[in-house]
């Protein structure tokens, strides 16, 4: 009789509370950090939460992840004989993907890591197909190409509207934000295999507009889009809505839409008001467009 496999990822998820239970994801909290308090993503501080601290100018900063969490997570669920698959965001976001693979170290539960290389809802599409292979019959080596196939079809680009989250995380110089905040320079950022790149600069909020155009005209033509998700730090509706007026195709051809906040664990790294624009497309994405 096969073993049973359970689904473990990270709380840097973007995923309804109804494809939680459906798919029964166990998902591991990650931590940040505020004025020298830790808090436990969806224990002890909500996204909304997290939110109102930003607007109180109150500066997070990431934790690095509790080992003892995945041990713990990876004991009880393979407590009935049963084998677990965790997929984690990205290893240049975090250090969760070695904290992962670390603790599968510790535990008597027989444990595959697989690094997404994405997060938020682009590792949201590797998880749920994770979880309908399973339902299949696949085996984890098939799993692991299949997730592999999904990133190379998914794009995550980020709209940044203030450089001073990245600035107080050390990502930029101080020099750097207070000069582009003279400017009022806004950035959009591409998280890829290996890094996190900054792939378009501007002075207004136009410079998202244009890039969502851009954006569009390249899956009308070239690469249509399966799903796609906005997930935001408290961006405005009015702005949220003509992202998806741009993105989504006009030809009647419907296509999943999931608009959420995105976690605290991303808000740490992009501040109030930044927008991901993640897409799931049906061929491999390429690296410019």
């Amino acid at each position: 009789m096969t073993k049973a496999v359970k689904i473990l990822t990270d709380s840097s998820i973007q995923l309804t509370p109804e494809e939680i239970e459906k798919y029964k994801i166990e998902i591991v909290p990650l931590s940040i950090e505020i004025e020298g308090k830790t808090y436990v993503d969806g224990v002890d501080i909500t996204r909304a939460e997290l939110i109102n601290k930003l607007h109180a100018k109150k500066f997070p900063k990431t934790s690095q992840p509790a080992l003892g969490k995945f041990v713990e997570a990876y004991d009880r669920l393979g407590a009935d004989g049963s084998e677990v698959l965790a997929i984690v965001l990205s290893d240049v976001l975090s250090g969760t993907f070695e904290t992962a693979q670390t603790a599968a170290k510790m535990t008597t539960t027989k444990v595959t890591v697989i690094n997404s290389k994405s997060t938020d809802r682009g590792l949201a599409f590797q998880v749920i197909a994770a979880a309908q292979d399973l339902e299949a019959g696949k085996t984890i080596p098939e799993i692991q190409q299949h997730c592999r196939e999904i990133f190379k079809r998914t794009r995550v680009n980020v709209l940044i509207d203030t450089l001073d989250y990245l600035v107080k995380g050390g990502r930029v110089s101080r020099f750097a934000g207070a000069v582009t905040k003279l400017i009022n320079l806004k950035v959009i950022v591409e998280l890829r295999e290996e890094s996190l790149d900054v792939v378009v600069k501007g002075r207004s909020r136009k410079t998202f507009i244009k890039f969502c155009e851009k954006l569009a005209a390249y899956h009308k033509e070239k690469n249509p889009i399966q799903e796609l998700a906005l997930s935001h730090a408290d961006a405005a509706q009015e702005f949220l809505e003509r992202i998806k007026n741009i993105l989504l195709p006009a030809d009647g051809v419907q296509v999943d839409c999931l608009e959420k906040l995105t976690s605290p664990i991303i808000m740490t790294h992009t501040g109030l008001y930044a927008v991901g624009i993640i897409t799931l497309s049906e061929k491999t994405e390429p690296a410019e467009i």
